[in-house]
């Protein structure tokens, strides 16, 4: 797939991180003559998640490359399948296969050192008489975990900072996986503490990706946002030829 027009870069975060986790990178693209959308994501259901991120992908003119962290791999393994989406980039994130959920994937390997600082927090769901179930990770053991080579006093801002992500979101099952029909970049964080990098590698030689690996920390983007930013715009690059 290609076209002649420069795409929109459009950017998904993750869990436990909001739209900031790309203030770094930002700027790289930019600077790059690029276009760049980061919206907020929901982090309530994959399902709706994934319905929220493609309405903005319709809403931009012309081609877009998708990029998600995280579990905005998740979300663009589902919203990448818009007719727009030229181009798939997840940054240390989860490559579902189409039926296959969060949980399943990550079930196939040896628990990260999240699982064991995870908090769970009721929430009321509108609607409903039964509460929904947060998670987020707990503060203390937020920066080694989540983001070990980033700033320290930054990442105690991020640890106070988070967006949960609704329990729901490890049970949905991915009802396509745009990687199938769309060229596809995955970059593995080989120190992540927070998904087994094991499970980034596995999703992305699955799914045919050109794969790349940096030492990094689970947030990728603010450890090395020039390397994340080169990546991203190897895919914006291929995506026009």
């Amino acid at each position: 797939m290609s076209s002649s027009a420069t795409p929109t870069v459009v950017l998904v975060h993750g869990a436990f991180a909001d739209a900031s986790s790309f203030a770094r990178v930002i700027p790289e693209l930019i600077a790059r003559g690029l276009n760049v959308v980061a919206p907020a994501v929901p982090n309530r259901s994959l399902l709706g998640d994934a319905e929220y991120i493609a309405s903005v992908v319709r809403q931009v003119p012309g081609p877009v490359v998708l990029v998600g962290h995280s579990y905005g791999g998740a979300v663009i393994t589902v919203a990448g399948a818009e007719d727009n989406v030229q181009a798939l980039v997840y940054l240390a994130g989860y490559a579902l296969e189409e039926g296959e959920s969060l949980g399943e994937l990550q079930g196939r390997f040896p628990d990260s050192d999240l699982a064991s600082v995870l908090v769970y927090t009721p929430f009321p769901v509108e609607g409903s008489s039964e509460p929904g179930t947060d998670v987020s990770v707990r503060p203390d053991a937020f920066p080694d975990v989540f983001a070990a080579d980033v700033d320290r006093d930054l990442a105690t801002v991020l640890a106070v900072s988070q967006r949960p992500l609704a329990a729901l979101a490890f049970a949905e099952k991915a009802p396509v996986a745009a990687w199938r029909t769309k060229p596809s970049w995955g970059l593995v964080s080989s120190s992540d503490h927070t998904i087994n990098p094991d499970v980034e590698r596995y999703g992305y030689r699955r799914a045919g990706m050109t794969i790349a690996e940096v030492d990094s920390s689970h947030l990728v983007m603010l450890a090395h946002p020039k390397r994340v930013a080169e990546f991203i715009h190897e895919a914006v690059t291929a995506s026009i030829r």
